[in-house]
């Protein structure tokens, strides 16, 4: 089987498909306890770096998307898949599991 190099401009989501880059996770609490890698919730947060072409309606034509590349957006927990690029982690998201653009 041939390897496959991947990079952020090679994916091009596919779809209502969104490519967003996960926000780094809380390394301390509140109270200032330094977290270990078991104890971090996973982010909720992230930024969108690909957008699909859309979902296609029952006429053929696409429904448009309304994120757009640099939104801050705050998506379901255990939704998507996660990619790992290099050190950067990435999810793969349908646009409905996408709850709010945060300003």
């Amino acid at each position: 089987m041939a390897a496959v190099t991947l990079s952020v401009a090679n994916v091009k989501p596919l779809g209502d498909r969104v490519f967003v880059k996960v926000s780094a996770s809380e390394e301390k609490t509140a109270g200032g306890i330094l977290l270990p890698d078991t104890a971090k919730e996973k982010p909720q947060v992230g930024e969108i770096v690909a957008v699909g072409p859309g979902k296609r309606n029952d006429d053929g034509s696409r429904q448009e998307i309304d994120i757009k590349i640099g939104d801050k957006v705050l998506y379901s927990k255990y939704a998507g898949t996660d990619i790992k690029i290099g050190t950067d982690e990435f999810v793969l998201l349908s646009e409905k599991d996408i709850l709010a653009v945060v300003s």
